[in-house]
């Protein structure tokens, strides 16, 4: 009978026994039980530890904020074109990444603030009473409403809109806070091809053409996701190359500027970093599975 079965032989009949899902277009990989309980929550972007190197996943919004203006520091300094001093940074707004995209009036809010916040820390590092001139410029589409909170909440910069730069004598370093339409992105260029340093703070409604690729990205922070998780990063902290990161901030890969960047834009093209992440989180998978 199958009960007078020794245990070792029925483990192994119940394993043989077990629906094949290998060939499913998404196979499910089942992970420990402690594994699930670590993963249910990563849709945070502080939940990981932070990397070895010069790429690191940030631990904190201070963190990610003191690493992205001192990327942006450095691209100023020294940009990839001298020609053109135009810099660029991009990263989720929010920790809360599943409020990024959820369309509520609540997390657009929040999502707004916390660009500001970001933006009154830039233009007090980038600027100083005593240095150059800082211009925090806001889109020409920005209500007025969002303009007053700009106002009120960012000290130590000169605040205008791109519909003011045409009558405006600009000197000194502008920073564009979330630009969304073309004439934003026009004028941004414009203000770099003509020497002026300038800064483009998590770009709205981008597209290939809107950031020429003579442009710097001084810092890019991109959760990857996989099977509805956060399985790593990619981040660009200039002057280091890009860098693929596991969710424990391991290092999977990293690329020049010529090897992601889609052609003639200054946009990063994530498959192959996806893929890479893809890999890792199934080896780490099948690895977590066999030790059952």
């Amino acid at each position: 009978p199958m009960s007078t079965l020794p245990l070792s032989l029925l483990l192994l009949l119940s394993m043989l026994l077990e629906p094949c899902t290998s060939f499913s277009t998404n196979p499910t990989i089942r992970l420990p039980q402690k594994t699930q309980q670590q993963t249910q929550s990563q849709l945070f972007l502080f939940n990981f530890p932070s990397g070895g190197g010069g790429a690191k996943a940030p631990t904190s919004t201070a963190n990610r904020d003191s690493a992205a203006i001192n990327a942006i520091k450095s691209a100023l300094q020294k940009p990839r074109n001298p020609k053109c001093p135009l810099v660029e940074c991009e990263f989720p707004a929010l920790a809360a990444l599943n409020k990024l995209g959820d369309g509520s009036l609540r997390s657009a809010t929040e999502a707004e603030d916390a660009n500001i916040a970001f933006a009154s820390k830039l233009c007090s590092k980038v600027g100083s009473p005593f240095g150059p001139k800082v211009n925090l410029v806001v889109s020409s589409s920005a209500s007025r409403s969002f303009l007053d909170k700009v106002q009120k909440k960012v000290k130590g910069a000169s605040i205008c809109s791109v519909k003011d730069l045409a009558s405006a004598s600009v000197s000194g370093t502008s920073v564009f806070l979330t630009p969304s339409s073309k004439a934003d992105y026009q004028e941004a260029r414009k203000l770099a091809e003509g020497g002026c340093p300038t800064v483009i703070v998590n770009a709205l409604f981008k597209d290939q053409k809107s950031v020429p690729e003579s442009a710097t990205m001084a810092y890019f922070l991109k959760p990857l996701t996989y099977n509805s998780q956060v399985a790593g990063f990619l981040v660009r902290s200039y002057p280091s190359q890009w860098t693929v990161l596991d969710a424990q901030s391991a290092v999977l890969g990293t690329f020049t500027d010529a090897e992601i960047l889609v052609p003639k834009t200054n946009t990063p093209d994530l498959r192959a970093s996806v893929r890479l992440v893809q890999k890792s989180a199934d080896e780490k998978a099948i690895r977590a599975r066999s030790m059952q």
